[in-house]
């Protein structure tokens, strides 16, 4: 049995409730086609999107970009006035998951920051390859920037936020925003995200096995079915923590201690800085790649939750 005893208690109650339910469905296997491992996929995350914060407002909308219509939810926490707007991003290795398995995560986050956001699908691999699901995230973002007030919102204050692999594409569309016209940001929430292809940090050998989650075996595959083509893994709109940082808006970075993505994401913290880029971070004791799934019963998810609000809420300041 693999050690575990560094999970925080809560965290080791959801994880194995986690398991357990698993057990009830086929394995989830990283083989090609994907489709039927994705409604197993969804099947046991789909429950995590339930309760949490009311929205005073809710709303399913398609937009029309980079040549086809996606799908985005729309949440706003009150109605009386626009508010700041952030553009999520899911998680899910750029593989599995959608708006709806992080439907609760982006209300905690409105609730808490008391912003605004627009949750977009983009498009997933290996259907979709780099650049792909980025060029729709920048769509998006630019088609909220110029028809968002039609739907209430805050367009003069824009963020982008993802986690995972969607943290990498908040970053990858922040920096594309900044070198191909805008819109301008006033900040990106990057929870855990996946920030190079490189594979070979202290977190990735230490918890590489899979044995607290995500492991190096799954990240190598779902890098080689998002970008097949292995030298367009260096490219700094794949692998962000390999482009120039400078110009960037304020970022705050949320990493979890047993994660092989904490050592990438460190480093972000620390090139970010040397970029002249305000950030702040912190890394959550005991938790493990994904604990913001689990905001109903594990306390250390709502904390983060609380201190990304704090952080949304002092950038509309």
């Amino acid at each position: 049995m693999a050690d575990r005893s560094r999970l925080d208690p809560e965290m080791a109650a959801f994880t194995a409730a986690a398991e357990a339910a698993a057990k009830q469905y086929p394995p989830i296997r990283l083989e090609i086609p994907l489709d039927p491992h994705r409604a197993t996929n969804d099947a046991l995350n789909l429950p995590y999107a339930k309760g949490g914060p009311e929205m005073a407002e809710t709303a399913d909308r398609w937009i029309g970009a980079h040549g086809r219509r996606i799908f985005c939810r729309v949440y706003r926490p009150r109605v009386d006035r626009p508010l700041p707007t952030m553009v999520y991003f899911h998680g899910g290795g750029w593989v599995w998951a959608s708006v709806d398995t992080h439907d609760r995560l982006v209300r905690e986050y409105c609730a808490a920051g008391e912003v605004a956001a627009v949750s977009v699908d983009y498009a997933l691999s290996p259907e979709a390859k780099f650049p792909q699901a980025l060029e729709e995230c920048v769509a998006a973002l630019r088609w909220i920037a110029a028809h968002g007030g039609d739907w209430g919102l805050d367009t003069s204050q824009l963020l982008v936020g993802g986690d995972s692999a969607g943290g990498n594409l908040a970053l990858a569309t922040a920096l594309l925003a900044r070198d191909t016209g805008g819109p301008a940001l006033r900040g990106i929430l990057a929870t855990y995200p996946v920030c190079d292809s490189a594979l070979d940090t202290v977190s990735y050998a230490e918890f590489g096995d899979g044995a607290y989650g995500l492991s190096k075996d799954r990240m190598a595959f779902y890098w080689s079915v998002y970008v097949p083509h292995a030298a367009d893994r260096l490219h700094p709109l794949a692998a962000p923590l390999r482009a120039d940082l400078r110009g960037l808006p304020p970022v705050l970075v949320h990493l979890a201690e047993l994660d092989v993505l904490r050592s990438e994401g460190e480093t972000l913290v620390a090139r970010l800085r040397e970029a002249g880029v305000a950030v702040e971070t912190e890394t959550f004791a005991g938790v493990v790649h994904g604990f913001l799934r689990a905001t109903a019963t594990v306390g250390k998810a709502r904390a983060a939750v609380a201190k990304a609000g704090a952080w949304l809420r002092r950038l509309a300041q």
